[in-house]
This record gives structure tokens, C-alpha cells and sequence, in this order.
């Protein structure tokens, strides 16, 4: 075969591996399980528009405090926000696709855990999500794999 016969094939198998491999608008949404598998992210679109997406916590392992109490977002720098409880709680913001990097972005996402807020962004990889939670710049950040639970 001759090197441009090669380089031809080369091409066009490279093209439809990337089409193949092309994530969907929509691939984000449904319920997820966390790394730690302590909770469950339904992920669902939201936005004025309804093209954006959100994701709060439907399934925790640990839905009671010691007391028998429903675990709140005690944590939460708002006092207000204090008294509410996880289940339900809002934890991804408006995130939007991305199809030149094929991900989500433009979103954040918050650590009931920490209180803290974060900018984030999200890839899909098989049936695993990864979410980047950064500060600053994407480098100095941490990234969770979520894997589907429905």
C-alpha cells in the first residue's frame, strides 16, 4: 500500500473514531452515584431556557444525623441556609455543553461537606462522569468520578 493510500486511511478511520466518540448534548443527564458512594446526583436541565443543567442530591447513605435528626447543610456559609436539609439540596449550577471540548462548563458545584462553592467542569468518559471542582484555575483542583446509578 502506498504511503498516501495510508495516510488517506489514517485520516478517515480518525474521523470516525471522533464522530463515534462524540458525546451527546444530553449524555449528562440522570441519577449518579458519588465516589465515595455515599450519595446520589439526579442531573436534570434547568436555566430560563431549560438548555443548561443542574444536579441535586436524591439518595444519601446517611439521610439521619446521630439524633435521628434529617442531616441539614449545617456547613452552608449563610446562616439562613442552615436549616436545610441535603436531600434535595442543589449541589450542580448552570452548567453548559461544550461541544468543541465535549464537556460541561460555565458551572459550579458545592461541597455540603466544606461549605465551600466551586467552578467546575465536567467530562464523560464511558458511563463515568468527571468532575473537575477548581478554584482559580482548573490546575488547583481536585476531580471526583461519579458512575451511573439508574
Amino acid at each position: 500500500m502506498n504511503k498516501w493510500a495510508f495516510c488517506f486511511l489514517f485520516i478517515l478511520s480518525a474521523i470516525a473514531i471522533k464522530v463515534y466518540a462524540k458525546i451527546h448534548t444530553d449524555d449528562i443527564l440522570g441519577v449518579w452515584l458519588s465516589m465515595e458512594k455515599t450519595s446520589k446526583i439526579k442531573i436534570y436541565k434547568c436555566g430560563i431556557d431549560g438548555k443548561k443543567y443542574c444536579g441535586k442530591i436524591v439518595w444519601l447513605k446517611r439521610d439521619k444525623e446521630d439524633d435521628n435528626t434529617p442531616r441539614l447543610d449545617k456547613n452552608n456559609p449563610d446562616p439562613k441556609k442552615r436549616k436545610t436539609h441535603l436531600y434535595d439540596l442543589v449541589i450542580l449550577k448552570l452548567f453548559e455543553f461544550d461541544e468543541e471540548k465535549n464537556e460541561w462548563n460555565n458551572g459550579n458545584i458545592y461541597d455540603p461537606y466544606t461549605g465551600m462553592t466551586y467552578k467546575c467542569y465536567i467530562k464523560k468518559e464511558g458511563s463515568i462522569l468527571k468532575i473537575r471542582g477548581f478554584v482559580g484555575i482548573s490546575l488547583i483542583g481536585r476531580t471526583a468520578e461519579w458512575t451511573k446509578a439508574d
